[in-house]
């Protein structure tokens, strides 16, 4: 069982990793062919679109995973549960984009955008039809792997191809979605290895209402807590060059989140498994794992983002235009882990334990923290620069929140990050942030000699990481820290 769920994280690491290396490539080439107004404007249509997607889902991923991982070995209990589920999220769907329409063409600011808008809301259709928290209930990973490299590929080499200045916003839009697209029509085909969907016995919705009801709730509140800072950024800019500037910020920080939470699609079904069985021991093993991962991930990638913030914020968005950026990727860097842990513990202690509402009761204090403080650090305290006034707003916020959380589930979530492995991760994370503050500016001036600045931030970042690499990896062997000695152990 342990060897299925390492190769699981394997896979699913590979497929993120490469998933982060295409966007690295494309991101860069639209940042610089779109410009920050325009890149902006996307940004702030997306997060808009976003908070109805959520709408529609009806939180149906994570209780679906939940729910179909106890009837899997059953064709028939499955296929009902998973028509129950396509039907309650359809009949929102519906629901979901009306509601959004109705606004589009009442509110002057998102009717200028509205073709955008509705562009990005294809997103609504391919949410219903994708299916992919069965995929996840089953364990598919390989495929889940194989298929988002290869369609991310595809859609990656039509936007160099066809995206060439900023007016092509709305076809780079379009090219977005059709990552949605392909995804759905490729489940589509493969479903029907997984089950037959036929009705085999009555519907009972009324089963779900009260869970999904609570996860809706709280899906919806993380997407205003997710997004609430590009929209409220946005309306305090209207050129949304500074949301231009936040999202190549955010972006450097959403390789390692998206790293995070493609390990919770292998860990969330296991962790409900154990839980479900009463097996406490595996169960808080599965998450002291889960943990360990995280940081020997997380840990590094913050010394790295901060010590390199503005190198890699100029290679992502070029040297015009994005001025706080880097700025912004220090400010947000601590997210890296607050996000993380606030992760672990809801879909993987809170979810398998159905103890949701806690989580619902954080995060809508935390919502509401974030958008006062969103607002007075944007428009008061750092009016001159709301991006970094949002960016520390909602940094403070997400702090708050994670501390709350491990308060608040103590006896699970003490064994996940409070241990001596940790303590050996964060010594080894800070050596490596002292080294590169020291290296750093020699190797910078050394390449600055003989190339342009694009070029020598790109070559720098490279040189160091691989220095951070040698260190950390020396560190991990020298320091018996628990995953790499497992590894060593298993081999």
């Amino acid at each position: 069982m342990k060897n299925q769920v390492q190769s699981n994280v394997i896979v699913n690491l590979i497929r993120t990793v490469t998933m982060t290396l295409l966007s690295f490539v494309t991101f860069p080439y639209v940042c610089r062919v779109l410009g920050d107004s325009a890149l902006g404007a996307y940004s702030w249509a997306a997060a808009f679109v976003y908070y109805f997607v959520v709408l529609a889902k009806v939180a149906i991923p994570n209780i679906a995973v939940r729910e179909c991982v106890k009837v899997r070995d059953n064709p028939d209990e499955l296929s009902t549960k998973v028509q129950e589920f396509f039907i309650i999220q359809a009949i929102a769907t519906l629901l979901s984009f009306g509601l959004m329409t109705l606004l589009v063409f009442t509110i002057p600011a998102l009717r200028e955008r509205n073709t955008l808008i509705f562009i990005l809301s294809i997103n609504f259709l391919t949410n219903v039809l994708t299916f992919e928290w069965l995929f996840q209930a089953f364990e598919k990973h390989t495929y889940l792997a194989i298929r988002s490299i290869i369609i991310a590929s595809i859609v990656d080499i039509i936007i160099f191809a066809v995206i060439r200045r900023p007016e092509n916003v709305i076809l780079y839009s379009f090219l977005v979605v059709l990552t949605s697209i392909l995804t759905m029509l490729s489940n589509l085909i493969y479903l029907p290895k997984l089950l037959k969907l036929r009705k085999c016995r009555p519907y009972n919705f009324k089963q779900y209402i009260p869970i999904l009801t609570t996860l809706l709730i709280i899906a919806f509140i993380g997407s205003l807590y997710d997004k609430t800072d590009t929209f409220i950024l946005g309306l305090i800019d209207p050129s949304k060059s500074a949301v231009g500037s936040y999202t190549v910020g955010v972006k450097s920080i959403e390789i390692v989140l998206g790293i995070v939470m493609s390990l919770s699609a292998v860990f969330m079904p296991r962790a409900v498994y154990y839980q479900q069985k009463n097996d406490e021991k595996q169960f808080n093993n599965l998450n002291m794992y889960s943990g360990n991962i995280t940081m020997i991930i997380v840990l590094p990638a913050i010394a790295l983002a901060t010590t390199l913030a503005v190198p890699i914020t100029r290679v992502i968005s070029g040297l015009t235009g994005y001025d706080d950026a880097g700025t912004i990727l220090i400010v947000l860097a601590s997210m890296m882990i607050t996000f993380s842990v606030s992760n672990i513990i809801y879909t993987q202690v809170l979810i398998p334990q159905k103890r949701e509402r806690l989580y619902l009761y954080v995060i809508l204090g935390s919502v509401v923290l974030n958008v006062a403080l969103s607002v007075l650090f944007g428009l008061v305290v750092m009016k001159d620069h709301p991006a970094i006034g949002v960016a520390i707003g909602t940094a403070v916020a997400d702090l708050l929140m994670v501390a709350t959380l491990i308060g608040l589930t103590w006896k699970n979530s003490k064994q996940i990050i409070f241990n001596l492995n940790t303590i050996k991760l964060v010594v080894l994370a800070g050596i490596i942030a002292v080294a590169n503050i020291f290296i750093r500016q020699p190797i910078e001036q050394a390449f600055l000699k003989t190339m342009d600045y694009e070029t020598a931030y790109m070559i720098e970042i490279v040189v160091i990481f691989l220095i951070d690499v040698v260190i950390y990896v020396v560190g991990l062997i020298l320091s018996k820290e628990k995953f790499v000695r497992s590894l060593k152990l298993k081999r």
